[in-house]
């Protein structure tokens, strides 16, 4: 099974879905992150996944990321920061429950198609 956090407006998360619809015969859940934001855990665990930092999940170059003043917050704070603005998460993430990987380029998704 996978899952995909998807923002239908990004035109990269659309193109992941796509080619995951088009190459895995896997169960596929789609989580639309801004209307269901995730929560702390959520995000703590898609972390541990991606084995990344929180900064790497994070769209800094988005203007949320400069308005809240984030380029040196600790980890926790840019963790409250997608919480509170989801916005902020990198698009799309997909994961298979036992790893996740950031679809940009939406080909390095197929890893776990």
């Amino acid at each position: 099974m996978l899952t995909i956090y998807h923002n239908p407006r990004c035109s990269k998360s659309r193109q992941t879905l796509e080619l995951i619809q088009q190459n895995s015969a896997k169960e596929l859940t789609i989580v639309e992150y801004l209307k269901q934001p995730l929560t702390q855990v959520e995000i703590t665990q898609l972390l541990s996944l991606l084995s990344c930092k929180p900064s790497d999940m994070m769209r800094v170059k988005d203007p949320e990321f400069k308005e809240q003043s984030l380029a040196n917050a600790s980890d926790e704070q840019l963790i409250d920061a997608m919480v509170t603005t989801p916005k902020l998460i990198e698009r799309p993430i997909v994961s298979d429950g036992n790893r996740a990987i950031i679809g940009r380029p939406p080909e390095n998704v197929l890893a776990l198609c």
